[in-house]
């Protein structure tokens, strides 16, 4: 058998078969028409997609320039493999750009690009092309000016200057943008009457002379602002009203007042019809000296009066039957309010104003019930004496001329004024 073997393999003919089956395994075993069919570089499935909202990204000098007109996002319309494309639109690991780096001064037309994206999508961008200004980056500082609705302080409280801090605030834009700003202002919103001051945080807005808000760089987009409120008010005197007669024993030799001047609250126009306001004396109830605490009495006009009540000496005596006989012959007493104070002996080269008492002077007077009786405000000179006196404030020593046979006694003895230079 062995012998039959080494004589079959020494033949040309079973060498040749061997040599066929050999080339035929060989040949199954490189070729694969499945996979080499796939092999082939056939295109695939095309496709297309919209992305809306894709961000632009600016390149540009951006210490020294300020650049307009680049859309913030555009539409791109994506074509291609969708194996690829799909990738792509979730990704997007591509950049749309502009690229301004060396740009000058001016106005161009420049395309919008795109970046790191396959060379196998077809990129169509929606602008294509932009319109770009570029100009001169510039910083300025402007002072804030705050803003509210006037109307809303209540009646009887006026509004001092609102201020914004910080007062000043930096701004930067374009030159021309820079150039057009007309208004720095800090809006309050404020809805609720205002009757005290108000303290808040204002948006700073900056505005052309049309009043359209400028595209702007703000350093400090916010201050703090505060609206100062406070009352309004006058100082006027305290008038001792009597109210009745005293008992037929006893008679009121004087009345005062510990403070004989008031501060009053109210409206611009109560203010300025306000001359004075009262306390009242009832002198039925009088038996004798008194010391009482009284109200004073204010009209429903005014807001606050302070203060709100003062301390009232009545002083008395007793009438003999020697001074009931002669009633004519006994003291009265008669009290002169507001009586104007005049100005004199002040140089020629300055001029006077009174402070206080700002509403004239108060006076009392006493002597015989006949005289009393004819006596009225005309017969009597209320004066400042300024000689001698320079520029400045002064407290000066009120006097009274009026007649010989009676006595008077001043609410205040004394009165402020401001003397100034007069203008040339």
């Amino acid at each position: 058998m062995d012998k039959f073997i080494d004589k079959l393999v020494d033949t040309r003919w079973f060498m040749k078969i061997v040599a066929l089956i050999l080339a035929l395994l060989l040949f199954q075993s490189v070729y694969d028409p499945i996979k080499n069919v796939s092999n082939v570089n056939v295109p695939g499935e095309q496709d297309t997609e919209v992305l809306s909202d894709v961000p632009v990204k600016t390149y540009y000098d951006t210490e020294n320039l300020i650049v307009t007109g680049v859309p913030d996002t555009v539409e791109l319309t994506i074509k291609g493999p969708k194996n690829v494309l799909q990738p792509a639109k979730v990704q997007r690991n591509f950049e749309v750009y502009v690229d301004l780096s060396d740009a000058e001064i001016g106005t161009e037309r420049v395309p919008i690009k795109i970046r790191d994206i396959s060379d196998k999508l077809d990129v169509t961008i929606d602008p294509a092309y932009v319109n770009v200004s570029i100009q001169e980056k510039v910083t300025k500082e402007y002072k804030v000016d705050v803003e509210f609705d006037q109307s809303l302080v209540e009646d009887g409280y006026i509004s001092e200057a609102p201020e914004a801090e910080p007062k000043k605030v930096k701004i930067t834009g374009a030159k021309d943008v820079i150039e057009r700003i007309t208004y720095v202002k800090a809006a309050v919103n404020i809805k609720d009457p205002i009757k005290e001051t108000v303290r808040r945080e204002a948006q700073v807005l900056v505005l052309d002379k049309n009043m359209n808000k400028l595209d702007v760089f703000i350093e400090q987009e916010t201050v703090d602002v505060i609206i100062p409120v406070k009352s309004l008010s006058k100082v006027v005197p305290i008038k001792i009203v009597e109210k009745g007669s005293p008992p037929e024993n006893i008679s009121v030799e004087s009345i005062s007042l510990d403070v004989t001047e008031a501060k009053i609250y109210g409206s611009q126009e109560v203010l300025d019809k306000t001359e004075n306001v009262r306390v009242e004396v009832d002198l039925s109830q009088v038996n004798g000296n008194t010391e009482i605490t009284l109200p004073v009495i204010i009209s429903d006009e005014i807001k606050e009066v302070n203060p709100t009540t003062v301390k009232t000496t009545i002083k008395t005596s007793e009438k003999n039957s020697e001074t009931s006989k002669n009633n004519e012959e006994a003291d009265e007493h008669k009290m002169f309010s507001n009586l104007p104070i005049h100005l004199t002996g002040l140089a020629s080269e300055y001029e006077a104003s009174l402070q206080t008492p700002a509403n004239g002077a108060n006076l009392t007077v006493t002597g015989k019930r006949d005289k009393i009786a004819e006596l009225q405000a005309s017969d009597f000179n209320v004066f400042l004496d300024l000689a001698n006196l320079s520029e400045g404030d002064h407290e000066v020593k009120i006097s009274v001329k009026g007649p010989t046979d009676i006595d008077w006694k001043l609410a205040t003895e004394t009165a402020k004024i401001s003397i100034t230079q007069k203008e040339v």
